[in-house]
C-alpha cells in the first residue's frame, strides 16, 4: 500500500491518516525534495573565502574592476 503526505514541523502528516491503524510500522521514502530559495543555495558558500581585504564590501568595484577606492 502507498500513502501520500508531507513533512510539517518534522512530522510526517498523511493526507488520509485514518487509513493506518495506530502503531503501524511504516517506511518513508522521499519522492521530491523541497525547493530551496536562492538564499539557501548561496548560504552554503558563506564563510568559505579566506584572506579577503577588510574593505571588500565598500570597495568591491575597485577590486573587481579597478575603479578608485572610496
Amino acid at each position: 500500500m502507498t500513502y501520500k503526505g508531507q513533512v510539517k514541523n518534522g512530522v510526517v502528516v498523511l493526507e488520509r491518516p485514518d487509513l493506518l491503524p495506530e502503531g503501524a510500522v511504516v517506511r518513508v521514502r522521499v519522492l521530491q525534495e523541497p525547493e530551496q530559495t536562492l538564499g539557501d543555495r548561496l548560504l552554503k558558500h558563506a564563510g568559505r573565502a579566506k584572506d579577503l581585504p577588510k574593505d571588500l564590501a565598500a570597495n568591491h568595484d575597485h577590486y573587481l574592476h579597478g575603479v578608485p577606492k572610496r
